[in-house]
């Protein structure tokens, strides 16, 4: 047993070595997928785990992937491109303006869609503003990393915005309602203060005064970001490419999908499928009403989300079936049923740490593997479940490696020659991340016992 169980620790820390070096650029869903496969052929994850993880995970990776289907469309119709345009037009020359416009962006975009999909939306806008008005790079990097660190953070509120939100949701048998319950008060909490510091620690790099519309549009016009694949080209003033009819009825889809998904999960039916099924509507009107078939969606579309999370999943099963949650829950088992305070507290900051180190989605698999263990009440579990999401969505952006969309962040990002450091990032999540992941957890705390 100690044999296996030093295999799968290091095939699990190679994994996650390989998941945030990716030498060669290689797909974040290989390191999972080699090292899952191992733990199989060695035995130690049996045919009933992988048929019980399928069924764990495949609910969750089919929602995100259709919620970022459904993004997809919109960009293909000039949506992102539009809204990019709105900013530097409703911010009348002001940079503090648009950098909390940038940030409410993030936040929204993250809500209506997940905060992977979020973060693949909003960066190019961001990088098309802040090269468009010419900004310094020190005026660049306050939009930057604060739209990145709010489009990630806004994923605790509802667990329909995070892979690892929906997977963890079904272990511990919380519905969406109740969990956003729960959650969007302390989390909201914990935003606003994260929101509050982040401007405060930029606030002398922030450009007080920033090109107006008019002079925006020229400024577009030659530079050398105005080409057929950016957000803001192939456009004459940056609002006649809309096609509004389509677009209010994209949107209406969208926010019935979201609406039901709630509904759904509230009388415990699979919700999934209505999102799938929103994602099949939205692009079969795009072909049938604008000639447009699916061939760019299935080309963007990343697949390979499925294969990461449910070879993720089997690696940290592994860990579990060879003693780790047993380990942890000797460790922490007393402290943690001894009240909520402590449970809040405790699991809160080891899954801040723990995702920070090892990213956050098998952070939080391994987090309620081990509460689930623990033979606590069933209520009582669920409760302090949710400072798992709030240690793992808030506590993880210390590091870049925390998270998923931490990771295609950085990539966008030097994909585009803007250079940000490991150093730089750090510098801003330390200052920030601690002080927000307290007052979340409090928060939790506080507003379980107003509920109660």
């Amino acid at each position: 047993m100690a044999t296996e169980a030093m295999l799968v620790f290091a095939v699990f820390l190679l994994t996650v070595l390989f998941i945030l070096w990716r030498p060669r650029g290689i797909n974040e869903a290989i390191p999972p997928a080699v090292g899952a496969l191992l733990l199989c052929f060695f035995g130690i994850v049996s045919p009933a785990d992988m048929k019980y993880v399928f069924g764990t995970v495949t609910g969750a990776s089919i929602t995100i992937i259709s919620t970022i289907i459904m993004s997809i469309v919109l960009e293909s119709m000039g949506f992102f491109r539009w809204v990019a345009f709105r900013l530097v037009a409703k911010c009348r020359g002001s940079g503090t303006i648009l950098y909390w416009v940038v940030m409410l962006l993030c936040f929204c975009m993250t809500l209506l869609f997940n905060n992977d999909g979020s973060i693949v939306i909003t960066t190019p806008i961001i990088i098309a503003i802040v090269r468009v008005l010419e900004l310094k790079p020190h005026q660049k990097f306050p939009y930057l990393c604060s739209g990145a660190i709010i489009a990630t953070a806004s994923s605790a509120p509802i667990g329909v915005s995070n892979l690892a939100n929906l997977i963890a949701l079904k272990i511990v048998g919380v519905d969406l309602v109740t969990h956003t319950k729960y959650m969007f008060v302390p989390s909201m909490i914990g935003l606003s203060v994260i929101s509050i510091l982040l401007f405060i620690y930029f606030r002398n790099d922030i450009p007080k005064h920033i090109p107006t519309f008019s002079r925006a549009w020229k400024l577009l016009c030659r530079s050398n970001v105005g080409t057929p694949d950016h957000p803001l080209s192939n456009n004459k003033n940056g609002f006649d490419a809309m096609n509004w009819p389509m677009f209010r009825v994209y949107m209406t889809v969208i926010i019935l999908v979201r609406v039901s998904l709630f509904i759904l999960s509230n009388y415990g039916l699979p919700f999934e499928w209505a999102a799938a099924f929103g994602a099949l509507v939205i692009i079969l009107l795009r072909w049938y009403y604008q000639g447009t078939g699916p061939a760019d969606v299935l080309q963007k579309t990343p697949w390979h989300i499925f294969v990461f999370a449910f070879s993720m999943y089997l690696v940290v099963y592994g860990l579990h079936n060879t003693g780790f949650t047993t380990l942890l829950i000797g460790l922490i088992k007393g402290p943690v049923s001894a009240n909520l305070f402590n449970g809040i507290f405790i699991m809160g900051i080891l899954l801040a740490v723990m995702s920070s180190l090892f990213n956050n989605l098998p952070s939080v698999m391994l987090g309620t593997l081990t509460l689930t263990q623990m033979g606590l009440e069933q209520q009582y579990l669920q409760l302090v479940y949710l400072a798992n999401i709030i240690g793992s969505d808030i506590g993880s952006l210390i590091l870049p490696s925390g998270t998923l969309a931490s990771l295609i962040w950085m990539f966008m990002l030097r994909m585009n020659k803007i250079q940000v450091t490991w150093s730089q990032y750090i510098g801003v999540t330390l200052l920030v991340i601690p002080i927000a992941l307290l007052v979340s957890l409090l928060s939790l705390y506080g507003w379980i016992l107003y509920l109660a």
